[in-house]
């Protein structure tokens, strides 16, 4: 008996030796990668072992029917160290799975349960040694096969398998099998003569199974963490050759594709072959991030990309080259299909998009090249390709085709650019100031800010002369808030020299006026300035307006919240009505001047006039009349009622100094 004891205390002892040398490994890979499932099963393990610590105890230990509170309390402690066992390996695969586990306060529920448990299969019928039988062994047996069988079938049917993933199906098979089996025998046959040498077999099966467990799981982590590593390497490499967010080609491997299709039809010698090469940019992209959010923002751009990729056309390549902007490559035969492709690419993308509670609507500029008729070479195609959609956008057209002379506006823009930001970082842009007369007072009402360019080269610029280009090169917004910034700065020098405030009003483009930085840029300015808001006032035209009047609406409120006027410029010009005067909280509209060149003489003007200072005066708004430079016109409007007037008969636009002089007339 003593050599029995000894040979298994020997047993048990150097199981137990083992699987803390294991546990010193997983726990190493613990600390090293701190993947949740090493964890798991590091504890899984630690369990394991002090399992047959306890049975090398157990085994020195003498066995009475009588309840001995020490045997109690080391088998209670045994059960459930074998049940955390298994409750951690079972979480340690489905962890390793990706499966959903349980959190921290749920998982000491779980150990709470099981402590119970035990101490309840323990202590129940602990005197009568069949039901104790049952209850220690037949019941745990036949709850540890469930869950081993569980565990197989979880794995036989995994889509992710590899070598180390089958070899544990089988394990968690064989294993699940052996536990069940036993738990029937242990109910049928605990009497019989054999079972007590079957019972000796399991002991020695216990141990070789669960050493081949414990190396099996090794092996898994040593797996699992090369399949990461070759995971994160083939991540790499797809991040190189696409967009991160989209899932389009990145503009690297969008340009070699297409070098690509053009080589292959070079070596095959296939001289009908042609492609369209589209680019296609979002309008007022910038304006749905700041509004709806990031967020928003990125799942418009990745469905973007999912909606070309998927498109019935069959695209050579879909990329992202930048931001908001994408290039969309095809094979065509005659130039109407490449009219009926760029009309699905705006169907496509101008489709509605919905994101949680938002319904998001865009819009698309798209230029595009041909090859070999435009170009022989992926950059040369590229590169006309943004000429064409440069022009698009410049003049707002929704499809522009390349042709020759873009070339050269392209460079002209290019060298003009250069030349803006130079004229901006060396304040080479001057202002000058158009009084406004009010007919009731016959008094300066206020000015209205113009714009020159003192060119170190070519002399005084016209805004004519440069405006358009500012438009084209996208420009608006350094130029706007440049005359902004200008704009309160004089008049912070006019009130410290004339101790006068004068009203200054300032023409805001329709991207500036769309920022939703502008209210709190201005906000700034007025502050550091100290000027009143009511000494500025903003100046658009109605084609901004109409482009978006919610959108108008919201700005123009946050703007008269803080005292700050709004205009109406160049009113008639547009495509809008005065009926939406109704629903604008401006303070006031400025008469085109086309309309005033010949009030005096056309009957048709005339009514025209008198039909919009009546109408603006009905909906509450003042009306200014702009390029006023007869005597008659002035008699005319200041009969009609209009509110207040200016042009060359007041005065022709003057500088700083002259309105400085102006305004300390006595």
């Amino acid at each position: 008996m003593i050599e029995h004891l000894t040979e298994r205390t020997f047993l048990f002892t150097t199981q137990a030796v083992v699987f803390s040398i294991l546990s010193f490994v997983f726990f190493m890979y613990y600390r090293t990668f701190k993947r949740q499932y090493v964890g798991y099963w590091l504890i899984s393990l630690v369990s394991l072992t002090a399992t047959y610590f306890l049975k090398a105890i157990v085994l020195h230990m003498p066995h009475t029917l009588e309840v001995d509170v020490e045997l109690v309390i080391i088998e209670t402690l045994h059960l459930s160290l074998l049940f955390s066992f298994l409750f951690y390996l079972t979480l340690g695969v489905l962890s390793a799975k990706n499966k959903k586990v349980l959190s921290f306060k749920q998982t000491c529920s779980f150990i709470v349960f099981i402590f119970a448990f035990s101490v309840v299969l323990i202590t129940v019928e602990h005197t009568d040694s069949f039901n104790h039988f049952y209850l220690t062994v037949s019941l745990p047996s036949f709850i540890f096969g469930c869950i081993f069988f569980a565990l197989a079938t979880l794995l036989l049917f995994d889509k992710n398998s590899h070598l180390s993933n089958r070899i544990l199906m089988w394990f968690f098979f064989i294993v699940g099998f052996r536990y069940l089996f036993y738990s029937f025998i242990s109910i049928v046959a605990l009497t019989d003569l054999w079972f007590p040498t079957f019972e000796a077999f399991l002991v020695f099966f216990n141990v070789a199974a669960e050493s081949i467990l414990g190396f099996t799981l090794l092996v898994w982590m040593q797996g699992a963490e090369r399949l990461s590593a070759l995971n994160a390497i083939n991540r790499a490499q797809y991040l190189g050759e696409h967009d991160s967010l989209t899932g389009a080609l990145n503009r690297t491997q969008v340009m070699a594709k297409l070098s690509e299709k053009i080589s292959g039809f070079a070596s095959e010698h296939k001289k009908n072959n042609k492609l369209a090469v589209f680019l296609i940019d979002i309008k007022q992209f910038k304006f749905i991030n700041d509004t709806y959010g990031l967020k928003v923002g990125d799942y418009i751009l990745g469905e973007i990309a999912a909606r070309l990729n998927s498109s019935v056309f069959l695209p050579v390549a879909v990329g992202r080259l930048s931001g908001d902007s994408f290039m969309f490559v095809i094979e065509f035969e005659q130039q109407s299909h490449i009219d009926r492709a760029a009309q699905h690419i705006h169907e496509l993308i101008e489709r509605s998009y919905r994101f949680e509670q938002n319904k998001v609507n865009i819009q698309t500029s798209i230029g595009y090249c041909c090859y070999p008729i435009d170009a022989v070479n992926a950059e040369d195609l590229l590169q006309k390709a943004n000429l064409a959609l440069h022009h698009a956008e410049t003049n707002d057209i929704a499809t522009v085709g390349f042709e020759g002379g873009m070339q050269a506006q392209g460079r002209r823009l290019l060298l003009m650019k250069a030349a803006l930001l130079s004229a901006l970082k060396n304040d080479e842009f001057v202002l000058h100031f158009q009084p406004q007369l009010n007919l009731f007072t016959n008094k300066l009402e206020g000015v209205e800010a113009l714009v020159r360019w003192q060119h170190p080269e070519r002399g005084f610029l016209m805004p004519a002369d440069f405006l358009d280009d500012i438009e084209a090169l996208g420009m608006h917004n350094e130029f706007d808030n440049y005359i902004l910034t200008k704009a309160c700065q004089i008049s912070a020098r006019l009130f410290d020299l004339c101790k006068r405030r004068v009203a200054i009003a300032i023409n805001i483009t329709a991207v500036e006026f769309q920022d939703v930085q502008l209210v709190t840029n201005i906000q700034k300015l007025l502050e550091e300035h100290k000027i009143p808001s009511k000494y500025i006032e903003l100046e658009i035209t109605e084609n901004v307006v109409m482009t978006d009047i919610e959108r108008a609406m919201n700005s123009i409120v946050k703007m008269q919240s803080m005292g700050i006027k709004v205009s109406i410029d160049d009113f008639g010009t547009g495509y809008s009505s005065l009926a939406y005067l109704r629903k604008l909280p401006i303070d006031k509209i400025k008469i085109d001047r086309s309309f005033i060149a010949e009030v005096a003489t056309n009957d048709s003007d005339l009514t025209i006039v008198k039909s919009m200072v009546d109408l603006s005066h009905g909906l509450g708004k003042r009306v200014l009349a702009e390029g006023v430079e007869t005597i008659e016109q002035l008699n005319i409007l200041r009969n009609l009622g209009c509110d207040a007037v200016q042009g060359y008969f007041i005065s022709k636009p003057i500088s700083e100094a002259e309105l400085v002089r102006h305004l300390t007339k006595k």
